[in-house]
């Protein structure tokens, strides 16, 4: 059961575990490889994908037709209405795509960028001690990230992740514990092996591409 991911309210801003149940719904800013990789997984397992990217959903027309009925073209504000929001777009594009969202009030962004600005993995954005998915959180106040899907090249993420040999491994990273227990809910269902790496500094860095130790790694976990 994926669990039912509600606006947190009161200080303590967390989920009961008897409230969860499924969730319906997600939303992806960008609509390249990824993107629509990752909503293939999400409408396979029955959920609803709203899809947007910067030129707006008339441009998304057949790719929501090859993804089916449970696939919807929308704005980038309507796509981050969703209580879990895929961002798929390039490290440049992010301030102009988070632009469009007025308010994140606690909903769940799954960061899957990298910080490349070239046309290698060697071309990356110097970001001081921050790590893209902190860059992220800060062009996004009010959400809570969590960074997935970064480590693997889109050829390990568009295919079905379940094979005779095991699934594969996807490790996220996250500061808010409820945000990162629904994700790997979500993860898990769609066929992926998840592996918490702790918080968006010290995960993220072992996450992000130009020295981290788990960038690229691509595995497969025998259950």
């Amino acid at each position: 059961m994926v669990p039912n991911i509600k606006k947190r309210v009161g200080p303590a801003n967390r989920l009961n575990t008897c409230e969860r149940k499924t969730l319906m719904e997600f939303g992806i800013i960008g609509a390249g490889t990824i993107g629509k990789g990752i909503a293939g997984h999400l409408v396979t397992a029955g959920h609803r994908v709203v899809l947007s990217n910067s030129r707006g959903p008339d441009t998304l027309s057949d790719t929501v037709a090859r993804l089916g009925p449970l696939a919807t073209a929308g704005t980038v504000a309507e796509a981050a209405a969703a209580e879990m929001v895929f961002l798929a777009v390039r490290w440049l594009d992010i301030p102009a795509a988070l632009a469009d969202v007025s308010s994140w009030d606690g909903r769940i962004l799954v960061d899957t960028s990298n910080h490349i600005v070239g046309p290698t993995p060697r071309d990356h954005a110097d970001l001081g001690p921050e790590t893209g998915s902190e860059f992220v959180a800060r062009h996004a106040p009010g959400a809570r990230v969590v960074k997935a899907f970064n480590t693997l090249y889109a050829q390990y993420i568009v295919p079905d992740p379940r094979h005779v040999e095991g699934r594969q491994l996807l490790f996220y990273a996250g500061d808010d514990a409820d945000a990162k227990a629904d994700f790997h809910a979500v993860a898990d269902e769609i066929g992926f092996a998840p592996v918490d790496a702790g918080s968006l500094r010290e995960g993220g860095r072992l996450m992000q591409v130009g020295g981290g130790p788990l960038s690229a790694l691509h595995a497969l976990k025998q259950d």
